[in-house]
């Protein structure tokens, strides 16, 4: 991926002399990429109590991760074509999902037939409509934390809409649209826990995480570095997020680290819980796609623009701003920006 980043930037160059720039870039990285990733710099120190907010998520060496996607367009390719072309039942846009983050893609009870529904969804249901022209043409696949990319990589989904934060690391494996959503890490425990956001507050405390998930990442990356108290006690994973909440509220956890939007829709879920401090990250969450899936990431983030202006609003207002607020700003993606626009 970094490699076709130079080769992009390099666009326009001629002759031979420029060619053998490039592969002299390209060897030089090679061999200084393992030095440079061994140092771990790259995220902001923890420095006690009442951390600033908004740092951006650790690992920049690829810059602003949420920038490396492509530019929209409208086109069909092979695989939009080959989505169109299931037969019968099967002609459906295949998705994985959550099926337990309240508001964002939980089953509703009150629903006949406990129906997937939430902000994830609204988003799945609108890039159906534009695809195959029916919303409901739509084959939701429940997709643990831990399995998202795996799901995408082995082709059992044509992408994952799950609330999942575009990343440097995740960028090597799976493409990712522009960003539908703006976040960032925060903690999670008892109202009545000594514990007070992502300080020195937890140590000796023991923090729940899900596999593979930003959070899990920036605690390790932290603690290997010394930003987080070397006693917080970070072994406690679980292969779906909400499962930590079940680890909170059974006394098997006392805190959580997660998007903090998924930490207000569990804290709407249990009163006897709350965010302690402000988000110490800044993120995204993205569409997630096959890497070599080209015209389906266009496609997506076509839809995207459209969607941005007429109805991301409306979804927000209907599940989420019970919980975030009335006031989206915060949480609405800025202007996207695009690798190459070609």
């Amino acid at each position: 991926m970094r490699v076709r980043r130079i080769r992009a930037g390099l666009r326009g160059w001629g002759g031979v002399g420029a060619m053998a720039v490039v592969c002299a870039l390209v060897l030089a990285f090679a061999l200084l990429l393992p030095w440079a990733e061994s140092r771990g710099d790259g995220s902001v120190g923890l420095g006690g109590r009442g951390v600033g907010t908004g740092v951006p998520a650790a690992d920049s060496s690829c810059g602003a991760p949420e920038k490396q996607t492509l530019s929209p367009s409208a086109a069909d390719g092979p695989t939009i074509a080959a989505i169109k072309a299931r037969q019968g039942e099967k002609r459906k846009l295949i998705v994985g999902v959550d099926q337990n983050s309240y508001r964002w893609g939980y089953r509703n009870p009150n629903t006949t037939g406990a129906a997937l529904e939430g902000f994830d969804i609204d988003l799945v249901r609108r890039i159906a409509q534009d695809i195959l022209g029916d919303p409901d043409a739509v084959q939701f696949k429940a997709i643990p934390t831990n399995q998202r990319i795996p799901a995408i990589q082995e082709g059992r989904v044509d992408m994952v809409v799950r609330t999942m934060t575009i990343t440097c690391d995740r960028i090597e494996d799976v493409a990712f649209s522009a960003p539908y959503f703006r976040t960032g890490q925060t903690v999670l425990a008892p109202k009545s826990s000594t514990v007070t956001g992502y300080d020195d507050t937890l140590a000796e405390k023991k923090v729940c995480t899900a596999a593979g998930s930003t959070a899990n990442t920036r605690l390790t990356e932290d603690r290997e570095a010394g930003r987080l108290p070397a006693t917080t006690d970070i072994s406690a994973t679980v292969p779906n997020q909400l499962d930590c909440l079940v680890r909170l509220q059974l006394g098997e956890a006392d805190a959580v680290v997660t998007d903090g939007a998924l930490a207000a829709s569990q804290a709407a879920q249990d009163p006897t819980v709350e965010l302690k401090g402000a988000p110490f990250t800044t993120e995204y969450y993205g569409v997630a796609m096959k890497k070599d899936a080209d015209d389906l990431v266009r496609r997506v983030n076509q839809i995207l623009v459209q969607y941005r202006a007429n109805g991301w609003q409306a979804s927000y207002d209907k599940w989420l701003s019970a919980t975030l607020g009335a006031d989206a700003a915060t949480s609405r993606p800025p202007a996207p920006q695009y690798l190459r626009t070609g």
